[in-house]
């Protein structure tokens, strides 16, 4: 984790300096392009009023020279400059006043600007740009003055930036050192937010390191929301999934080696028994015999337990209900002489596994069979609720204890009474219910003594996604 959090942080690191690179040019250009756009309207209202006076002196002044000259002093000597604003008048093209009185060079007589402005016959503005850091540039704006129609004068408004540049530096220098501070600020912060956001991969990575074979109990602690949250949620679910897959495969170990043991001693203890007559060896070779197919079955029914949980195991068809359940009811009749009746028929179509259900049923069918007698009923039948299909058997057998009822579906489960009394591998119910539940369904019971027992095998309409089911092959 230390790698991948170092390398976030330098990756964020280096965003953050290029970031903060390209932001000075822009803040620089941004700043003295707002001190430009707040000189140059300070210039126009400065011209403005001026020009206001300037045209109240023509309205009430005789215009000559010498009353031009009046106005000059009067609106000069009582005129506010702004900072680095300087107020020229030229009359006969020559510098007569200015306010301040002290001009820099560029704006001295003889200089290449104010030859230009001698020149003027209408109003110029424009940047004179200078290689003095301390002036900057000079922005201006420049009007001829009239005197009874003859142009005698000018009057020349300038401004020198280089104390505003020289506020711009400043300010700048000012934004690199804080934003350098905070990038190192950030970096800090970062490194410490980073460790506690990457805690749940640390801790994912030493769960990984401590689950052995046989400690798969360890999970993560899923706190708040976002991906981190998800990835905790993702992992104790695939864990969830392991470790049933691994409870599962040590159960069928376990259940095999316990189920088999027994056939196996028998077979052993007849054949190390068994006579030299013809008889006594037909008698320990047929019992060897029906001990193995014993064996047999049970691997079997353990195999299709240990394949119920796989994606593949249904093969998924249309299953028109009534043929279906009148089907099974005639295999029914077959499997011993009983009382059998049908009791509803279910209309319509599902989705599922033909043979796998019909297993299940013919399972539950057998087992009521097995526990009644000749005049006992076996019910059986099947009806359509809103979004699943009912199959039930039900008989007026022996009945289940209630402390039993949960437990006979156990693999190998033995209830203490006759129930399970059958040459069965004790697997019947645990497939009937895998099966059931592979389809999205389960399995309802209801039973007490001396009175029978009804079992029902509860299943969807719709075909469970988990199997892959094609709906190409779904013909209504």
């Amino acid at each position: 984790m230390g790698e991948a959090r170092t390398r976030i942080l330098l990756l964020y690191v280096v965003l953050m300096l290029a970031l903060t690179a390209l932001s000075v040019p822009i803040f620089h250009f941004l700043v003295l392009r707002s001190v430009e756009i707040r000189v140059r309207e300070n210039l126009l209202a400065e011209r403005d009023d001026f020009f206001d006076a300037y045209q109240e002196w023509q309205d009430v002044s005789e215009p000559s020279l010498d009353s031009l000259q009046a106005f000059a002093d009067s609106w000069l000597a009582n005129v506010r400059t702004e900072d680095d604003n300087f107020h020229i008048i030229l009359i006969d093209d020559r510098l007569y006043r200015s306010t301040p009185m002290a001009l820099p060079e560029p704006l001295q007589p003889n200089s290449e600007l104010y030859d230009r402005w001698r020149s003027i016959s209408e109003f110029t503005r424009g940047e004179y740009k200078v290689d003095d850091p301390e002036i900057g540039s000079i922005f201006f704006k420049a009007d001829p003055l009239e005197v009874g129609g003859n142009r005698r004068g000018v009057f020349a408004i300038a401004h020198t930036s280089g104390g505003e540049i020289q506020e711009v530096l400043s300010l700048v220098n000012i934004f690199v050192t804080v934003a350098v501070g905070i990038v190192v600020l950030s970096f800090v912060l970062a490194w410490l937010a980073m460790g506690t956001l990457l805690a749940p991969v640390k801790q994912l990575a030493e769960t990984a390191r401590s689950i052995g074979e046989s400690d798969l109990t360890q999970r993560l602690v899923a706190r708040g929301t976002g991906e981190l949250a998800e990835l905790a949620i993702a992992f104790n679910a695939m864990m969830d999934r392991i470790q049933a897959a691994f409870d599962s495969q040590r159960n069928f170990i376990n259940d095999a080696g316990h189920e088999l043991r027994t056939p196996l001693t028998i077979v052993r203890g007849y054949l190390e028994v068994m006579g030299d007559t013809p008889q006594e060896r037909r008698e320990a070779i047929s019992i060897a015999l029906d001990e193995l197919d014993r064996m047999n079955r049970t691997i079997e029914d353990m195999t299709l337990l240990a394949k119920s949980e796989r994606p593949d195991f249904l093969q998924l068809e249309t299953i028109d209900l009534e043929r279906f359940t009148r089907t099974l009811y005639t295999k029914a009749q077959a499997l011993a002489d009983r009382d059998w009746q049908l009791h509803g028929l279910a209309r319509g179509q599902m989705v599922g596994d033909r043979q796998r259900l019909t297993a299940a049923l013919l399972n539950l069918l057998k087992n009521a069979a097995q526990y009644t007698q000749p005049s006992d009923v076996i019910e059986f039948g099947s009806n359509r609720r809103l979004k699943t299909v009912k199959f039930w058997v039900r008989d007026t057998g022996e009945g289940i204890p209630p402390e039993h009822q949960a437990r006979i579906f156990d693999r190998f489960a033995r209830a203490p009474n006759t129930y399970r009394r059958s040459e069965g591998s004790g697997l019947g119910l645990a497939i009937v219910r895998a099966i059931a539940e592979a389809h999205g369904g389960y399995i309802e019971l209801s039973s007490q003594i001396g009175s029978g027992s009804m079992f029902a095998l509860v299943v969807p309409f719709d075909p469970p996604r988990s199997q892959g089911f094609d709906e190409s092959h779904f013909n209504c």
